[in-house]
């Protein structure tokens, strides 16, 4: 079999409805906005803002969202227009699976992993970092040896392995009662966060913002406009997310016309909230004397220490949500690849009365719950940006692919000014990727040789395109 054999979409719609029991379709497009928001608005707002304007792009940290924003919006044009044509949980995967081949499809599967399950690591790491504070400032206190990785002069990370844990337990329940859970998380944190820029916007100093754009200090990446595109590289972990809501296309009621509200309402309304709140912070505290706590500083700038206590409540809540929607988009993709015999069984198996794939949530319950707990994660945040741009450009490419191959086929959402939409998300994503320090693409390449030796031992073996070669050679009808 070709490395590059594609899985014809007709057979992929088949198999997805087949087996003994199915994912449930209970999501309307309110619940794709939330989770899309869920997974945008967390680590990235409060945590990469300042880290970006101090070190890289000064108060022009704002165009940086601005960019990240635009490569989002042309990859979720892209997303928008699989997910109607192919609405099957597998996300990326699936969609290159269709028109890039099978070697291809599982590249950026594993390629998931590190947005995904990873993405989901690193944000419990920092979860449990805002508990503690917030512990504190009820005057109780957690031992410092049950919060760090042995790495870091402590025994275990409790409070990771316990956020990991419980969303997983949730997650195995229902995809519904998931949806109505993040759905209140997404509620308190949206609302904390429209408060601090109301009450921060009076007390802007227009001289923080002088120069807008900081001059290059004779360094790549340090300040100027490549100091812009490198924080756009940096903060676009922030948006991490906006695709997952596509892992959720199975279980939605509607899904030719919900996946689209889904993928750019979210994108659309978290951009305004990054926007404006990067805007206000950088007004209210001078990027050169920004650090990890400048939220604060400018609450406290301001005058309203006490809603320090609610940012932290809102961050935590923003992380919460954030692990949910990585943990569900995760254990999708990799239902999807256990369906094409890629991986084991035991991720595509479906709990009869839950309806949902329980063994793959309680693998990646042990998995990442074991390397957030045991593993230090501080820089995987740029591995994980990477990852999904790489993923990003394949759809994009994709979108294109598809109208050449199969021009004919029902487009329920059309992404306009083909090829035009996909060249510029594909021009934006990789000037971002190119923009990352070199350490981060040796992990990525590092990351991916470990995966290619995982297809070439297992995968491509027990591939149903192998396995049941006569049903490979369907042809789609138009």
């Amino acid at each position: 079999m070709s490395l590059f054999a594609t899985k014809p979409i007709a057979r992929i719609l088949r198999e997805s409805e087949g087996g003994l029991h199915q994912l449930k379709r209970t999501l309307g497009p309110v619940n794709l906005v939330a989770l899309g928001i869920g997974a945008i608005i967390g680590a990235g707002l409060f945590a990469l803002t300042p880290k970006a304007a101090h070190d890289n792009a000064g108060p022009a940290v704002v165009f940086s969202f601005m960019i990240a924003a635009v490569g989002c919006a042309f990859a979720g044009m892209c997303y928008s227009e699989f997910a109607t044509m192919i609405p099957i949980a597998g996300s990326a995967y699936t969609y290159a699976y269709a028109t890039m081949g099978e070697l291809l499809a599982w590249i950026i599967g594993w390629d998931l992993v590190l947005e995904y399950a990873v993405g989901a690591a690193t944000v419990s790491v920092s979860w449990s970092k805002y508990l503690v504070r917030l512990l504190g400032t009820f005057g109780l206190s957690f031992p410092a040896a049950l919060t760090k990785s042995p790495f870091e002069g402590g025994v275990v990370n409790l409070p990771a392995i316990f956020i990991i844990c419980a969303i997983s337990i949730i997650l195995i329940v229902g995809i519904q009662e998931s949806a109505r859970f993040n759905g209140w998380i997404v509620a308190l944190k949206v609302a904390i966060v429209l408060l601090v820029i109301g009450l921060g916007f009076g007390y802007v100093k227009h001289a923080n913002y002088v120069p807008f754009i900081p001059p290059n200090t004779g360094e790549r990446g340090a300040f100027g406009w490549s100091g812009v595109m490198r924080a756009a590289g940096v903060i676009f972990f922030a948006y991490i997310g906006f695709d997952a809501v596509s892992t959720a296309a199975q279980e939605t009621k509607k899904p030719q016309r919900d996946m689209p509200i889904g993928i750019i309402g979210s994108l659309a309304v978290c951009t305004l909230l990054y926007v404006g709140f990067s805007y206000v912070l950088t007004g209210i505290v001078n990027y050169k004397n920004m650090t990890d706590t400048a939220i604060y500083e400018a609450l406290h700038n301001i005058g309203y220490d006490w809603l320090g206590t609610g940012v932290v409540i809102g961050i935590l809540a923003g992380y919460t949500s954030v692990i949910l929607v990585m943990l569900l988009g995760q254990s999708r993709v990799f239902y999807s690849m256990s369906r094409d015999g890629l991986l084991p069984k035991l991720f595509s198996d479906i709990h009869p009365r839950f309806r949902t794939p329980w063994r793959c949530n309680l693998a990646f319950m042990v998995f990442v719950s074991l390397f957030s707990g045991l593993v230090p994660l501080s820089s995987l945040g740029d591995m994980t940006s990477i990852g999904t741009l790489l993923a990003f450009v394949l759809v994009c490419g994709g979108v294109m692919i598809m109208r050449r191959t199969h021009p004919n086929l029902p487009r329920p959402y059309r992404t306009p000014l083909v090829p035009l939409v996909p060249i510029l998300g594909i021009v934006v994503c990789f000037a971002m990727m190119a923009s990352l320090d070199y350490l981060t693409w040796v992990r990525l390449v590092v990351w991916l040789a470990i995966g290619l030796t995982v297809y070439f031992t297992y995968s491509r073996h027990h591939s149903h395109l192998v396995t049941d070669p006569e049903s490979a050679h369907e042809t789609i009808k138009s």
